[in-house]
């Protein structure tokens, strides 16, 4: 297993430890962010899809379409906590709920994309590896 390959399923477990983490916190998690509770809970089930399918689609899509999902998914966040923490700064509320519609939104982008990616072909030798 490369090391691009650990690197993909550890962002999908990651996905996946945080959904569980937002979903058992939804309330309060939602109040520390100035969200509801439901907005919460609607994200961890998000992520806990888009990590789910990032995991079960390693063997079959190519690391180069997994990195550059990464790449977006993880400046798309970057750029929403920022707007975010400059909305809470200027003194809106809306700053968590802006944060987290992204949460809620990208891992089902990410996740959509990845199922709709060409597969890569594995070689003969390569499929009986994987079939024992």
């Amino acid at each position: 297993m490369s090391r691009r390959t650990v690197g993909a399923v550890a962002d999908g477990a990651f996905k996946v430890l945080l959904a569980a983490v937002w979903i058992a916190g939804a309330a309060p998690l939602g109040r520390l962010l100035g969200t509801p509770a439901w907005l919460m809970a609607a994200s961890g089930v998000a992520l806990l899809i888009g990590g789910g399918v990032e995991v079960g689609y390693t063997r079959s899509r190519s690391m180069l379409t997994y990195t550059r999902l990464m790449i977006a998914y993880d400046s798309g966040w970057v750029l929403t906590a920022l707007a975010g923490l400059l909305m809470a700064r200027q003194g809106s509320g809306a700053g968590g709920e802006v944060w987290m519609g992204y949460q809620t939104a990208a891992p089902l982008v990410f996740a959509a994309v990845l199922v709709a990616a060409t597969p890569v072909r594995m070689a003969p030798e390569a499929r009986r590896d994987t079939s024992d």
